[in-house]
């Protein structure tokens, strides 16, 4: 937690309607946390790079726009607007040439969902003026920054956010630049990302970028909030930091007793989408049988989460309940906690030999493991959701949790 030190400045209340600019918006988490707040805001501007976002955003945010932006421009004028500001892996943008291959239908889908979404594309084609932030005796603007966390999270590779990296993580510092390109600054900047982003190896980077923020004349609050913590019965930590321009502090929420538990929230009527196939429990079986010969751990086991009883079918009715199982060859162990475990991951590539679990719920369940380390595993039943951490930070917690429509 960091401790800052607002002598004589007055505490921050937004009592202006919200201009709204997302930077890394995705399909719009925020903006729906602030419809969700009944909060009074516009829309106002979009940064987001891959199309099946863009896609998303459009349909959660401007469904009823089925304006044609494109009419009056050709097929040609509309691929050069795209170059360079979309991108379909989420990683790489697409090239000229991959454009090129677009069909004139996906490039006017694609553009008119831009324009309707109020978005410029990738940040990397972004500079101060696109920003247009005028008239802030009127509006609040309240600037999301969200960067990537890939080379940040404890599920990922460690690459780091610094300058000049080229990783996705150091976009943060295109955010950098647009601000000090901007005349006029967003009254308020919003940023959420995995803890590792105030660890060891990340720290002095975003000191770096509170120092940067601190000159421009804003203060910053930053602090690891969970989710457990506010009412949803998951253990998911993340970091939060908050900075207003000018002499004013900020205080972050306090939490509160978790009332909630899994069970609660898991929805009892699921599409049979969701249920198992045969198939695919078929596919499961052959796979533990592989694995059992080389003698390793991995096993999978439907279960109704309370004795352990066998599910076989996989449209047969039971009672929901919340079980993580894991296998240690084959030895199976239950234990009830109050809090979850969380996701533990090797790399991008997959879990490694990190533990798969998966919650209980009704009509479904799949259950996997790949025991860390020496083949250890156990058996716990959670009443709630774990996120994501990496093999590195072993702390006991290590599952993975998937459950019908409440995926992780």
């Amino acid at each position: 937690m960091q401790i800052s030190l607002f002598d004589g400045a007055t505490q921050f209340r937004i009592d202006k309607p919200i201009r709204l600019i997302e930077f890394f918006g995705g399909y719009g988490s925020q903006s729906l946390a602030l419809k969700y707040l009944g909060v009074k805001f516009e829309h106002y501007l979009l940064s987001e790079w891959a199309i099946k976002s863009i896609q998303a955003y459009k349909d959660l945010h401007c469904g009823k726009d089925d304006t044609d932006y494109s009419s009056g421009r050709t097929e040609t004028e509309l691929k050069m607007w795209l170059n360079g500001r979309i991108s379909a892996n989420y990683s790489d943008p697409l090239t000229e040439q991959q454009i090129s291959r677009l069909s004139e239908k996906e490039t006017r889908k694609i553009y008119n969902n831009m324009v309707a979404t109020g978005n410029l594309g990738s940040i990397m084609n972004i500079h101060g003026k696109d920003l247009r932030i005028t008239d802030k005796d009127k509006y609040c603007y309240l600037l999301t920054y969200s960067f990537p966390c890939q080379d940040l999270s404890s599920a990922g590779e460690g690459a780091g956010m610094e300058r000049g990296s080229g990783t996705r993580s150091g976009l943060l510092w295109e955010v950098e630049r647009i601000l000090t390109e901007t005349d006029e600054l967003p009254q308020v900047l919003l940023m959420e990302n995995v803890p590792e982003v105030v660890g060891k190896k990340n720290m002095p980077q975003f000191a770096k970028w509170l120092a940067f923020l601190d000159g421009l004349g804003y203060k910053t609050k930053w602090e690891i909030l969970n989710t457990k913590d506010f009412g949803i019965p998951q253990n998911r930590a993340r970091c939060f930091a908050v900075s207003v321009l000018g002499d004013y502090y900020y205080e972050m929420p306090k939490g509160f007793p978790l009332k909630k538990r899994l069970k609660d929230v898991l929805e009892k009527g699921v599409d049979e989408s969701y249920y198992l196939s045969e198939e695919t429990i078929a596919a499961l079986n052959i796979h533990k049988e592989r694995h059992e010969a080389k003698g390793n751990g991995f096993g999978w086991k439907p279960t109704t989460g309370g004795g352990m009883q066998p599910l076989l079918r996989p449209k047969a009715d039971i009672d929901p309940t919340a079980t993580l199982l894991l296998s240690n060859q084959g030895k199976t162990v239950e234990k009830f906690t109050e809090v979850a475990n969380t996701i533990m991951a090797r790399d991008y590539k997959g879990f490694g030999n990190q533990a798969m679990t998966a919650v209980m719920e009704t009509k479904k369940t799949i259950v996997m493991s790949r025991p860390h380390g020496y083949n250890r595993g156990k058996i716990e039943e959670t009443d709630i959701f774990p996120t994501v951490r990496k093999s590195s930070t072993m702390d006991g917690n290590n599952g993975v949790v998937e459950n019908g429509r409440n995926k992780v």
